[in-house]
Protein backbone atom coordinates (compact mmCIF):
# COMPACT_ATOMS: atom_id res chain seq x y z
CA UNK A 1 0.00 0.00 0.00
CA UNK A 2 1.15 3.45 -0.74
CA UNK A 3 0.95 6.46 1.51
CA UNK A 4 -1.98 7.77 -0.51
CA UNK A 5 -4.04 4.64 0.29
CA UNK A 6 -3.62 5.16 4.02
CA UNK A 7 -4.81 8.77 3.79
CA UNK A 8 -8.03 7.83 1.99
CA UNK A 9 -9.14 5.27 4.57
CA UNK A 10 -11.58 6.91 7.01
CA UNK A 11 -11.10 6.27 10.73
CA UNK A 12 -13.45 3.93 12.55
CA UNK A 13 -16.72 5.67 13.55
CA UNK A 14 -16.88 3.86 16.89
CA UNK A 15 -13.40 5.08 17.76
CA UNK A 16 -14.32 8.65 16.87
CA UNK A 17 -17.51 8.54 18.96
CA UNK A 18 -15.74 7.03 21.96
CA UNK A 19 -13.15 9.78 21.87
CA UNK A 20 -15.97 12.32 21.67
CA UNK A 21 -17.52 10.71 24.74
CA UNK A 22 -14.25 10.98 26.64
CA UNK A 23 -13.99 14.62 25.62
CA UNK A 24 -17.53 15.17 26.88
CA UNK A 25 -16.72 13.65 30.26
CA UNK A 26 -13.54 15.68 30.58
CA UNK A 27 -15.39 18.91 29.74
CA UNK A 28 -18.01 18.27 32.41
CA UNK A 29 -15.39 17.34 35.01
CA UNK A 30 -13.31 20.45 34.30
CA UNK A 31 -16.47 22.58 34.54
CA UNK A 32 -17.16 21.05 37.94
CA UNK A 33 -13.63 21.77 39.12
CA UNK A 34 -13.87 25.35 37.88
CA UNK A 35 -17.15 25.83 39.73
CA UNK A 36 -15.71 24.38 42.91
CA UNK A 37 -12.72 26.72 42.66
CA UNK A 38 -15.00 29.71 42.03
CA UNK A 39 -17.12 28.77 45.06
CA UNK A 40 -14.09 28.77 47.34
CA UNK A 41 -12.68 31.96 45.78
CA UNK A 42 -15.89 34.00 46.09
CA UNK A 43 -17.26 32.15 49.16
CA UNK A 44 -20.55 31.20 47.52
CA UNK A 45 -22.41 27.92 47.26
CA UNK A 46 -24.12 28.02 43.86
CA UNK A 47 -21.35 28.48 41.30
CA UNK A 48 -20.43 24.78 41.23
CA UNK A 49 -23.88 23.82 40.03
CA UNK A 50 -24.10 26.64 37.50
CA UNK A 51 -20.70 26.02 35.90
CA UNK A 52 -21.30 22.26 35.84
CA UNK A 53 -24.64 22.81 34.09
CA UNK A 54 -23.02 25.14 31.53
CA UNK A 55 -20.26 22.57 30.99
CA UNK A 56 -22.90 19.87 30.38
CA UNK A 57 -24.61 21.99 27.74
CA UNK A 58 -21.29 22.80 26.06
CA UNK A 59 -20.28 19.13 26.10
CA UNK A 60 -23.61 18.04 24.62
CA UNK A 61 -23.38 20.68 21.90
CA UNK A 62 -19.86 19.60 21.05
CA UNK A 63 -20.82 15.90 21.04
CA UNK A 64 -23.83 16.43 18.76
CA UNK A 65 -21.75 18.55 16.40
CA UNK A 66 -19.03 15.87 16.21
CA UNK A 67 -21.59 13.08 15.73
CA UNK A 68 -23.21 14.96 12.85
CA UNK A 69 -19.79 15.53 11.29
CA UNK A 70 -18.95 11.81 11.57
CA UNK A 71 -22.24 10.74 9.94
CA UNK A 72 -21.80 13.04 6.95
Amino acid sequence: MTKKDFQKKPPNKALQLSSAGLQMGLTIYLGFLLGKWLDTKFETSFLTEITTLVAIFLAMYSFIKQANKIND
